[in-house]
Order: structure tokens, then C-alpha cells, then sequence
């Protein structure tokens, strides 16, 4: 089976394992990827419970996928562990495609990978996809601690891609080491793989491979027109996909007027900031992010930062979208909005939603 074919769920309409469904006025499918936002003030209970009433909603609304990734060592993110949490957002949802954005393999033994993401595939069937980095998601010294007993770093990523691969598919070749295991659970049908990165490596790995890529465009905007150009020009049909297929992170928010916006932005500038500072928390409240004394350099950070996110008015945050678009000429948009404020985020998310007219059914 490729991932062009489409699997039910239940009594619900198929839905296509990677090419999405552009619903309402948005000219290309809509997606969510969420950390799982933990700010000042709130613990990761309260974060998660937020997550699980997002991915609810974002169902309702007609987001097409909701992703979670895999970060350690950092207060502000509670999805430290995404198979874990994407079992419990299935059993909250019904429709909506779950993923990884993603694990990062080389902080884990391939069959291990295998074996969560076939039992998450068992548990809620065509609605998995599984999302691949080759970074730590961490620190130097928590990557180590993950890291204990695997030979293998981000060097050997394309060889432990492909040994995933194969315990996925069940196919090791004859007199191969691992050709007499089976990962289990193995049915009929597998997640979708995606490779993802914010530099060229994945980027020519995925084209080269024929497999649907993702761009950390809401961290890595510098790269993202370079990146796309290197996954398209390398791209090779495969089982997988006869043409390629690309989606972007974009960090955006809307509220009621660009200003309001903007203010409930800075908190997750302030948030990166100290994390590329070394000193990592909950994400601040928008009145510590205005109130915070910023030298020189870090206002220039801040500055920069937000001059890569798409803010404003719901009407101004659809044509910003689709501004950035048609500059890249992606085929999905992921929407990730780490902000401050449970409450915030929802509204957010739903009056994208709303300004693109989108529906669960259409």
C-alpha cells in the first residue's frame, strides 16, 4: 500500500495518508504543530490538558494534521515523549491525522521507533504519521544521557532511517542480522515517514528518497527557499510519492489587532531568547516579555524573531499565510503558535480558523 492510497477510520471518510484537503477559502491544507506550552504560572498538567482541548478543537475547526515534538530539557515544552502523548491525543480525537514533528531518531534504537509508532498506527489506523529529525532536540550533555548504549549519532541518521525502514516494512534482506526480527505490532498498513530538518541534509535525504518533506521555516527562515530548492531538484518518484511533497512551520498569531498580537508574541521571543541563551524556562507572560530590560543585541534578537512571524488581525494573518505561500510554493502550512496563555493560543488557532472559513466537513 503507498501512502496515496487512504484507509477509514471508523465510520468517518477516508483521508489521504500525506497530500491533504485545502478546506474553506485556504488555498492549501492547514496543520498545527504543538509543543505542548508550558508558561509561567502553569504546570505540565495544565499544558497537556491544553494540548488535548487543542487537538479537539483544531479537529472541529478542519486542521488537517496535529503534530508534537520531541524536545528534552526544557521547562517550556511538555511533549517530551511524542508517542506517548500522540496515543492519548488519538483516543481524544477521531479524524484528525496525529504525527511527530518530530523523534528524533538518533536518540533512539530504530526498532524501538518501529514498535511505538506500529502499535500507535494499530490503535488509531490511517491517521499516523511519523516525522524524523536528525537533531538532538536538547542539549549536548542531556543528548549524551539519551543517547547511553547508542552507537550511532546524527552522522549515521540515512543508515538508521533505513534500518527503520526496513523493521517498518518488514523486509531486511536474507542473511541480514536483523532479517529474522519483526517489529511488533506489524499490520497491514505503516505511518507514512517525513523527514524534517532546518538545513539542506534532510532536504536533499528526503528528495532523494522520495519521501514528503518538512521545514523548520519558523526557526530556520534563511534557509527555507534554499532548503525547498534542494528537496525539489533532488526529488525522485518512489512507492511513496510521484512527486514532492513540502510543508513549512510558521510560527503565527492572531488577535484582535496587530498590536495585540505582537504583545502576545514577544513572550515566545523572550522564551527563545533564553534558550539560545542557555537558560531555559517556562515561557514568560506578555507583561515580563514587555517589561524586560534588553540590551542592545538581545532587542536586535527579539527584532529578529518577530520579523518571522506571521501576526495580526485573523484577516491579516490568512494573507500573511498565503503571502508566504506562494514565496515558497509549499503544499501544506503548519501552524505553531507557542505563546503564553492557554486561552490565547485556542483563540488563536480557531480565528485562523475562522478567517479561512474552514470546515470539519468541506
Amino acid at each position: 500500500m503507498t501512502t496515496e492510497d487512504q484507509q477509514t477510520h471508523g465510520t468517518e471518510p477516508p483521508a489521504p495518508a500525506i497530500r491533504g484537503t485545502a478546506r474553506g477559502t485556504a488555498p492549501a491544507p492547514l496543520s498545527i504543530l504543538d509543543l505542548a506550552t508550558v508558561g509561567v504560572g502553569h504546570t505540565p498538567a495544565e499544558a497537556l490538558a491544553a494540548t488535548t482541548a487543542l487537538a479537539r478543537n483544531a479537529e472541529r475547526w478542519g486542521y488537517h494534521r496535529f503534530w508534537v515534538a520531541e524536545h528534552h530539557g526544557m521547562p517550556g515544552v511538555a511533549s517530551s515523549t511524542p508517542a506517548v502523548l500522540l496515543a492519548h491525543l488519538g483516543a481524544h480525537t477521531t479524524t484528525l491525522r496525529l504525527g511527530s514533528g518530530g523523534v528524533m531518531l538518533p536518540n533512539h534504537a530504530p526498532l524501538a521507533i518501529a514498535e511505538q509508532f506500529g502499535l500507535l498506527e494499530a490503535l488509531h489506523p490511517g491517521r499516523i504519521d511519523l516525522g524524523l529529525g536528525r537533531a538532538p532536540g536538547t542539549d549536548q550533555a542531556t543528548a549524551r544521557a539519551l543517547r547511553r548504549g547508542l552507537a550511532e549519532g546524527a552522522d549515521d541518521f540515512p543508515q538508521q532511517l533505513a534500518e527503520l525502514t526496513h523493521f517498518l516494512d518488514g523486509d531486511f534482506p536474507a542473511g541480514h542480522p536483523y532479517a529474522r526480527l519483526t517489529a511488533i505490532p506489524n499490520g497491514d498498513a505503516r505511518p507514512p515517514i517525513w523527514l524534517l530538518g532546518s538545513s539542506g541534509f534532510s532536504a536533499q535525504l528526503a528528495g532523494r528518497l522520495g519521501l514528503p518533506f518538512a521545514f523548520a521555516h519558523h526557526f530556520s527562515s534563511a534557509n527555507t527557499l534554499p532548503a525547498l530548492d534542494l528537496y525539489r531538484d533532488s526529488f525522485r518518484p518512489s512507492a511513496v510519492l510521484t512527486e514532492p511533497y513540502a510543508l513549512i512551520g510558521v510560527s503565527a498569531v492572531a488577535a484582535d489587532d496587530e498590536d495585540s498580537a505582537r504583545r502576545l508574541a514577544r513572550s515566545a521571543a523572550l522564551g527563545m531568547l533564553r534558550l539560545r541563551r542557555g537558560t531555559p524556562g517556562p515561557i514568560p507572560t506578555p507583561e515580563e516579555a514587555e517589561s524586560y530590560p534588553y540590551s542592545p543585541v538581545e532587542a536586535d534578537f527579539i527584532d529578529n524573531w518577530l520579523a518571522n512571524v506571521v501576526l495580526g488581525a485573523p484577516g491579516e494573518v490568512a494573507d500573511g499565510l498565503e503571502a508566504l505561500r506562494k514565496r515558497t510554493g509549499v503544499d501544506e502550512l503548519m501552524i505553531t503558535s507557542h505563546i503564553h496563555g492557554h486561552e490565547a493560543r485556542l483563540r488563536s488557532y480557531g480565528r485562523i480558523a475562522e478567517a479561512y472559513g474552514l470546515t470539519a466537513t468541506a
